[in-house]
């Protein structure tokens, strides 16, 4: 069972609670004593000036400077609780964005840091002018009530008009600006996804000269950024400017209004500029609100983002220690199915077998046959959306990951290294000894090339081993694979990059794992890697064609000739005779083919 996504952001933002109370009362704090200004400024000129009193000008002179005094100190403590706040929020939020960007990578492939960037923007408001602003505001009624019932009724209903004639610009802004500050993150979000996919492809763009076509895909998409960014900052100066030339307007109508008074007898003449203060400062937290317009629907944004990411993947309830003892190697798969929204047919149906603790299996079959999915649902990255697939008595998509992590090991075609030092990286950044770090690398042949680096272990290698050959991050990611001594040790390609000494290695650490009872599931397209493997699964067009040893697939194949059945409502393709085990034929339809 999960938590709702509901519960989990509700429950970061009630544990900033404290904060945002504290913050509120010190807005409480500081807008009372805002009005020491207009009142200091009341004083002088209906009292001060017309007694000529040079105590009461001084006292009034200290208790104002003593009020601007405790106002700098509330402003600079509220600054400090909202920063807190931020920080708070962060520290809730932060892992569980990261893991949720992690799993959502994953099932959709989206491999974008958006979310974090995400999570910045909604902390940086929290800490920003635009939470102050929005925390002033609600004593803006302060202002007017003291408008109206201190100094004159119809300089408060001036006050009362003002104040709603900017609100109602702030909700024309909003109009306004909302549906292009949407279209502008999109288009920006566009132009940082190709930048990033040709910083990741950058050596096949040098390579075939791909930079002046691309470098004009990537402008189209830059000029419509930068052109839908400039129209919002355009709008948003607009309506800023109208804004001020207002709120101007209005502090200066003010004083004609009180002059007005004054002259009619109804008002003092400190009255004057009281209400011209206290209007301004009644008014500043709208006029700052709408400066802030497109920060305020920037955040916003992001965070509806970030909520829906954690709706997609929400956390469980209780988190496995890692420390569990591993579960039993049996890898049983009940009918199991992967169907996509957007595909007619199923990648995969009708899958069943059993395989017993300590065997060792080839995964095999032609390009498309559903290999890569299948290796992705043993190691619980998705989950099947038809049956089961379970090691030893936990389905494996349903097994928290902690356990599940400690009990598989996985080497992916793909292999991905860390910016951290070796020992790290074959650590799986777990606090361990160097003893159980070295052992998984000799086990993966790895210890010899690894001590030969300058600082062996230590040596800190960069961003996806870049500095390091193909074979040596292959036999890097073996002892990554390898390391706590899973239960199950799952190898796609695993001999892609290695030499012939790299080859020895693997052969070697599969007899090692065999001997301690590791199950070990091989995917491979070379005959010469699958030779120590106790039986196949042959997986063509999605469906088990056959699983057994390498004499009883000889055998079946040889029996029917033709391993391909037509799906329904597929397009039939010729039956081809097929000889599982024949090296160099590179036939559609022959699994244990070797690949060109």
């Amino acid at each position: 069972m999960s938590h709702s996504v509901t519960d989990e952001t509700a429950t970061s933002v009630k544990a900033c609670r404290r904060h945002f109370a504290t913050a509120a009362a010190f807005s409480f704090a500081l807008n009372v004593l805002h009005l020491a200004a207009p009142l200091y400024m009341m004083q002088v000129y209906d009292r001060v000036i017309s007694s000529g009193s040079e105590t009461t000008l001084a006292m009034l002179t200290i208790v104002t400077l003593g009020a601007f005094a405790a106002l700098a100190g509330i402003d600079r403590a509220r600054t400090s609780v909202l920063a807190a706040a931020s920080l708070r929020l962060d520290r809730l939020l932060a892992g569980r964005v990261f893991s949720a960007m992690m799993s959502n990578a994953v099932k959709t492939g989206d491999k974008h840091n958006q979310a974090l960037r995400d999570l910045d923007t909604c902390r940086s408001f929290v800490c920003g002018h635009g939470m102050t602003a929005m925390f002033d505001l609600p004593w803006l009624p302060l202002y007017i009530l003291v408008i109206g019932f201190g100094l004159h009724p119809a300089l408060g209903l001036f006050a009362f008009l003002c104040a709603a004639v900017l609100v109602a610009m702030a909700v024309l802004s909003e109009v306004r600006v909302r549906a292009l500050s949407s279209q502008s993150h999109a288009r920006n979000q566009a132009a940082y996804t190709w930048a990033e996919a040709s910083l990741r492809n950058a050596h096949a763009v040098q390579a075939m000269a791909m930079m002046p076509g691309l470098l004009r895909r990537w402008s189209r998409e830059r000029s419509g950024a930068v052109v839908t960014q400039q129209q919002l900052s355009e709008r948003t100066s607009a309506m800023t400017a109208l804004v001020r030339f207002l709120r101007m307007s209005m502090q200066s109508l003010v004083l004609g209004l009180g002059a007005w008074l004054v002259i009619e007898r109804a008002a003092t003449p400190g009255s004057i500029f009281a209400a011209s203060l206290l209007l301004g400062r009644a008014l500043q937290p709208i006029e700052q609100i709408i400066g802030q317009w497109q920060t305020l629907l920037s955040a916003r944004t992001a965070f509806s983002r970030v909520r829906a990411l954690l709706i997609s993947q929400p956390a469980p309830d209780v988190l496995l220690a890692t420390s569990e003892r591993q579960v039993e190697g049996r890898l049983i798969a009940e009918n199991v199915g992967y169907s996509v929204g957007n595909r007619p047919e199923p990648i995969l149906e009708g899958i069943n077998f059993t395989i017993e603790p300590g065997e060792s299996i080839g995964l095999i079959g032609p390009s498309g046959a559903g290999k890569s999915t299948l290796v992705r649902m043993l190691v619980g990255a998705i989950a099947p959306t038809q049956g089961a697939i379970r090691l030893g008595e936990r389905e494996i998509s349903s097994t928290l990951s902690p356990a599940r992590g400690s009990a598989i090991g996985y080497l992916p075609q793909d292999i991905e290294l860390f910016a951290d030092t070796i020992a790290a990286n074959i650590s799986r950044f777990e606090n361990c000894s160097e003893r159980d770090i070295s052992y998984a690398a000799q086990i993966a042949g790895a210890h010899d090339m690894i001590m030969r680096l300058p600082q062996g272990y230590a040596t800190t290698i960069s961003e996806g081993g870049a500095s390091l050959s193909g074979g040596m991050r292959q036999r890097i990611a073996l002892a990554r694979a390898v390391f706590g001594q899973p239960s199950l040790v799952i190898l796609d390609e695993p001999n892609s990059n290695l030499d012939s000494a790299g080859d020895d290695a693997l052969t070697a650490c599969i007899d090692h794992l065999q001997r301690q009872g590791t199950t070990v599931v091989m995917v491979s397209h070379r005959q010469a890697s699958t030779h120590k493997m106790h039986k196949f699964i042959v997986l063509i067009d999605g469906r088990l064609e056959a699983f057994g040893s390498r004499e009883e697939i000889s055998r079946q194949f040889s029996n029917t000739g033709n391993v391909a059945r037509p799906r329904a409502k597929a397009v039939a393709r010729p039956a081809a005779t097929v000889r599982p085990f024949d090296v160099g034929v590179a036939r559609d339809n022959a699994p244990f083919a070797e690949a060109p």
